[in-house]
């Protein structure tokens, strides 16, 4: 009995001998590491040895920088194109837009040289609007002017008689007209002034025109009204809905507005195709209409409309009165011109009080439009 107890002994001994040659092995190596960790590591505390083993590698970096590159300047770029894109086409149709009349030219007919001269609309338009309207006219006036004349012009285009060599005429048989040369010699050391003033009227409405009922009005103007305009029945033959008469009391103060014609019996005679004989007192009777202008004048039971007596006499206006002095009469003119549609003083007068050129068109042309050559007339645009 006694040999087993002291084998149980030993057994415990050897255990306790193993557990201890363990720990001494396992307190060596740590030992070891400890001592193999380099000096910069043991000198930082826990918190920057745990931040040395998260440090991310190079190459992970320099990726996620190429991927939010990508995110962020890839989608601008192509907003920034389509942008352009579209801003491209936008001007594109632009400039489409305003090169629409370029195609329709205009032959003018030069009187006196006696020569067709061809002339691209706008063009045509700036020598009608220079040689109709004066250049000191407000801007808004010298629009209302370059709509008139291009509408005039693209509603005789539209029933051009294809016999004749030219289109149109440069005299008051259609619409006044001056080149480039002719205006430089007319305006001297203002053209330049001149010139682009005009050019920037007619620019600002390059291809627009008037329209009634979807079709180019006639569009009448003249210099200076009486104070009321003409309606267009009451001069021509034809009732046009938008040639109504309107007030127009801009001109009444203007010093320009009468004027004086004296004729002798001799040549009233002549002019008229009458007979007075040599009287002291004529017997001259005048009636009127709603304008003011003369209906119908009575001479010596001979009878004559307003617009007879304006056109034999040549007379500024057919609002006229008849004084006799002796063996002369002496005729006083008010306004000058036919009267119907647009005055030009008046359309100066307007612009002065602020109204812009759509205005002053829509008040002397009743119910109209401004419409597009090119929506109203293609055809003529695509010849």
């Amino acid at each position: 009995m006694i040999k087993p107890k002291k084998k149980l002994y030993s057994n415990k001994k050897l255990k306790r001998k193993f557990k201890s040659n363990s720990l001494a092995t396992k307190m060596k190596h740590t030992s070891s590491y400890k001592s193999k960790l380099p000096p910069s590591i043991k000198n930082r505390g826990l918190a920057k040895l745990k931040q040395q083993h998260f440090t991310y590698p190079f190459p992970i970096i320099l990726t996620l920088i190429c991927l939010m590159l990508i995110i962020l300047v890839v989608p601008s770029i192509i907003v920034l194109t389509l942008g352009t894109n579209s801003a491209g086409t936008n001007k594109a149709k632009e400039e489409t837009a305003l090169t629409d009349t370029e195609s329709i030219s205009v032959a003018v007919m030069r009187t006196k040289a006696d020569v067709v001269e061809d002339v691209p609309l706008e063009n045509y338009i700036v020598g009608v609007v220079a040689a109709e309207m004066h250049a000191d006219f407000e801007l808004e006036a010298l629009k209302a002017q370059a709509l008139a004349a291009r509408t005039y012009t693209v509603s005789h285009l539209m029933g051009n008689n294809q016999e004749e060599t030219y289109d149109i005429t440069d005299t008051v048989q259609h619409q006044v007209y001056k080149n480039d040369k002719e205006l430089r010699k007319q305006w001297g050391s203002s053209y330049d002034e001149n010139m682009e003033k005009i050019k920037n009227a007619v620019h600002a409405t390059e291809g627009e025109i008037l329209t009634y009922n979807e079709e180019p009005i006639m569009p009448a103007f003249f210099s200076m009204s009486n104070g009321y305009t003409e309606n267009s029945e009451d001069y021509w033959e034809n009732e046009l809905p938008y040639l109504r008469s309107v007030e127009s009391p801009w001109e009444l103060d203007n010093p320009k507005l009468t004027d004086q014609k004296t004729f002798s019996i001799t040549d009233l005679e002549e002019l008229l195709e009458i007979n007075i004989g040599d009287k002291k007192s004529t017997d001259i009777v005048i009636s009127r209409k709603e304008s003011k202008r003369v209906e119908q004048l009575t001479i010596e039971d001979n009878r004559f409309t307003g617009r007879e007596i304006r056109d034999k006499l040549e007379l500024r206006s057919s609002d006229f009165s008849v004084t006799q002095k002796d063996d002369h009469y002496i005729f006083t003119t008010k306004g000058y011109g036919h009267g119907v549609g647009m005055s030009q003083y008046g359309a100066d007068g307007m612009a002065k009080e602020g109204k812009t050129y759509k205005d002053i068109v829509k008040y002397y042309y009743q119910g109209i439009e401004i419409s597009n050559i090119d929506e109203t007339v293609p055809t003529l645009v695509s010849k």
